[in-house]
């Protein structure tokens, strides 16, 4: 489906972003997203890749599994560095 497609690019673009936030979070050895946003973002995205499973749209799934992943390494920056 161009859906399942289309939502995997822009989900592609949007986790490399976070890859810059995850490895300066490690260089500065601080946090630099609150806990609570982290934490909800993270659930958030792993109910939904289910969902995608679920209406097989895997491509989708897979991409956010890899954003919620990367969601949950901020997390863990955010407990880990309390700065």
């Amino acid at each position: 489906m161009w859906q399942d497609i289309t939502i995997a690019i822009i989900s592609v673009i949007l986790n490399i972003a976070l890859v810059a936030q995850i490895i300066y979070g490690f260089k500065a050895k601080r946090k630099t997203v609150a806990c609570s946003t982290s934490l909800i973002t993270f659930i958030g995205i792993y109910i939904s890749a289910f969902i995608y499973f679920n209406l097989h749209l895997y491509l989708i799934a897979i991409t956010g599994l890899i954003g919620g992943t990367f969601w949950l390494i901020l997390f863990i920056q955010s407990i880990k560095y309390k700065k």
